[in-house]
């Protein structure tokens, strides 16, 4: 049996596909942008858009993860996180050890199995079925050889 690849790192963003939203905002803007000399302001929107869509991210390595915003980012070391809390919407937060949270920005529940995989098993992969109490192991062998 072959033993999975674990890549060097792995970045969660928003696709860059989502800048052509935000294009097709500005072009359809354009009538309503020149209708009086204030509303080029419009074109702003579309911007700050392009702006969030290239910069919200969360990267993940051997060594932690980066939680990169609109405004600034957040280093997590794999040691500092003691656990990883999804929200109603599949958001998911990284518990630290001093109990603050901090949100994983386009990190959602199915990206957690590779979490755990780039992270050397320091998180536990939630999708893996729970290793069976030793105890209850050998009562099943006992009954079975009886």
């Amino acid at each position: 049996m072959t033993t999975p690849q674990v890549p060097d790192r792995l970045v969660f963003r928003i696709p860059g596909t989502a800048v052509l939203g935000a294009l097709l905002l500005a072009v359809t803007a354009t009538p309503f942008a020149f209708a009086a000399s204030w509303l080029f302001l419009v074109y702003l929107v579309p911007i700050a858009v392009i702006v969030w869509v290239l910069r919200l991210r969360t990267v993940a390595d051997a060594d932690g993860l980066v939680a990169r915003t609109l405004f600034g980012h957040h280093e997590l070391r794999w040691g500092d996180i003691r656990a990883l809390r999804v929200s109603e919407r599949s958001w998911v937060r990284a518990v630290l050890d001093d109990d603050r949270e901090q949100t994983l920005p386009t990190v959602r529940t199915r990206h957690l199995p590779a979490l755990a995989l780039i992270s050397g098993g320091r998180l536990d992969d939630p999708t893996e079925p729970a290793p069976p109490d030793p105890p209850a192991v050998e009562q099943e062998q006992a009954d079975g050889a009886k």
